[in-house]
């Protein structure tokens, strides 16, 4: 009885396409399966279907079965050319079809992908998926979606298989802007962390004693995210606290100490550039959070052209 009574369900669930079965494409396919949903797989290289297919899944011998009757597909694959390859190789099938590609691409890419989808005549809507492969199907997982509302609405229920989905709106490329400047914050917090650990050892300090004290500074950053972040919309930096002059000082500091210890130390020199120029045009007295309008070098502010 408790067979039927799945069977029967899976009935109603809307059948899914998964184009692309590395980690986390593999994680997708495997929510889905876990929701009730009827799922066909297809990977460019063969072999990794075995425990989705021990799920229930089905294989499809090409992107073109593998969608043919799926109303929903998913593409999660490597890269921008990788997506579109796959596109291409579904070729007409996808026509009627919604497309939601999980694929890591730029903001200009997914707007670019949208123009082609609406020509071959099939909704495309571009996911960012937000948190690493375990958390895939719980509520802990976030994905944000952009472009048609209405395409995101008919698909949501199924969508929410996957974690907290959430629609950031019409423009196409919204969620690959979400996704790429949370990435800029991840990656250059890694390589901080990472070259902190190679200055440490060349002054004889051991990763593990230095991680109790780095344990501290994630502790100030919700504060700090907050502060920017109301500050860069305001556009407004005060340097009570701390200033870009202040900030040039430590960031020389650490850089020279750096140097000394033959370490690459290209990314604080670009970090120590980017200050100096601000304090440079007049900036010093502001706060740190100013940077942001150099960087963003819009009309009127400072690093403008």
């Amino acid at each position: 009885m408790p067979n039927e009574r799945s069977s029967s369900t899976t009935l109603t669930r809307t059948a899914v396409a998964v184009l692309g079965l590395g980690p986390m494409g593999r994680a997708l396919a495997g929510a889905l399966r876990g929701a009730g949903h009827p799922v066909v797989v297809w990977n460019r290289t063969p072999g990794r279907d075995s425990e989705l297919l021990a799920l229930g899944a089905r294989s499809a011998a090409s992107a073109a079965e593998a969608v043919a009757d799926a109303p929903l597909v998913l593409l999660c694959v490597r890269d921008q050319p990788a997506a579109r390859a796959v596109l291409e190789a579904a070729g007409p099938a996808l026509r009627g079809r919604t497309v939601v590609n999980a694929t890591s691409i730029a903001p200009g890419d997914a707007r670019a992908n949208t123009v082609d989808a609406e020509a071959r005549g099939f909704d495309l809507l571009d996911a960012a998926i937000l948190t690493p492969t375990p958390t895939i199907g719980r509520p802990e997982g976030t994905v944000l979606l952009s472009r048609d509302a209405a395409v995101f609405a008919a698909h949501e229920a199924t969508l929410r298989a996957l974690g907290t989905v959430r629609h950031m709106g019409a423009d196409p490329g919204r969620a690959a802007a979400f996704d790429a400047a949370l990435l800029d914050l991840f990656w250059t917090t890694v390589h901080g962390w990472l070259h902190a650990l190679a200055l440490a050892r060349a002054e004889g300090i051991g990763g593990a004693e230095l991680a109790p004290y780095a344990q501290g500074l994630p502790r100030m950053l919700p504060p700090l995210i907050d502060d920017f972040a109301r500050r860069a919309d305001e556009r407004r930096h005060p340097g009570d606290r701390s200033s870009l002059a202040s900030a040039e000082a430590g960031l020389a500091h650490v850089a020279h100490t750096a140097r000394a210890r033959g370490l690459d130390t290209s990314v604080l020199d670009a970090a120590l550039a980017l200050t100096r120029r601000a304090v440079a045009a007049g900036h010093g007295p502001e706060g740190v959070s100013a940077l942001v309008e150099l960087l963003a070098a819009e009309p009127g502010l400072p690093g403008r052209p």
